[in-house]
């Protein structure tokens, strides 16, 4: 049976590519949950989903490097995003586009790291040292300051990209919207004016 056909182009191209809810809800991985993913809701294409889900994308795609469309599923059920969206969205970062990434992120956290120094006085440094954030410098311990810095980097990236990808996709899902309609109410004028053509003749 075949998908209906969807509101946009965008939601059509998605569902070409995308695994259904029942592929999705049967792997292993996300068995626990898997009766959530069968819900409607999280498989429509609305104007609060989209953006949420490229939002949760985005983030999950930065913040780990391996299993990130799990984590961007499991984040989208309380979020109420759009499961396959959030999952496509992941693939931004991927072995292709990763060396990229890996290079602005570390640049990024090299160029915050720099300017808490000489602005506030290394007041991140600081707080880093206190010793409340231990534990997650144990994560790293023996990694290398570099490899810090760009872990520090893409968080950064994912927190940011997150905030901009969902204003970026509400705009583009609103444009998208917003055209569909004015071409819809074109079509009705035309064939309103072919009617009205046709009586007076």
């Amino acid at each position: 049976m075949t998908n209906p056909k969807s509101k946009t182009f965008l939601a059509d191209l998605i569902r070409k590519y995308m695994p259904t809810r029942e592929q999705l809800a049967a792997n292993k991985y996300l068995k626990p949950i898997a009766h959530r993913f069968l819900t409607p809701e999280l498989w429509r294409f609305t104007r609060r989903s989209v953006p949420r889900g490229v939002a949760l994308g985005i983030f999950a795609g930065f913040i780990i490097p391996v299993g990130q469309i799990f984590l961007a599923a499991f984040m989208a059920l309380p979020a109420r995003a759009n499961v396959p969206l959030s999952a496509l969205v992941t693939f931004i970062t991927n072995p292709f586009t990763f060396p990229f990434w890996a290079v602005l992120a570390n640049r990024v956290g090299s160029f915050i790291l720099r300017a808490d120094v000489h602005v506030t006085g290394g007041a991140a440094q600081e707080e880093m040292a206190s010793g409340r954030w231990s534990w997650f410098l144990e994560m790293f311990e023996g990694v290398g300051v570099t490899v810090l810095v760009t872990v520090f980097g893409f968080v950064v990236l994912a927190v940011v990209g997150s905030a901009l990808g969902y204003v970026v996709a509400s705009l583009v899902w609103r444009n998208m919207v917003a055209t569909k309609r004015r071409r819809r109410l074109r079509i009705m004028e035309r064939r309103l004016d072919e009617r009205l053509a046709e009586r007076k003749k």
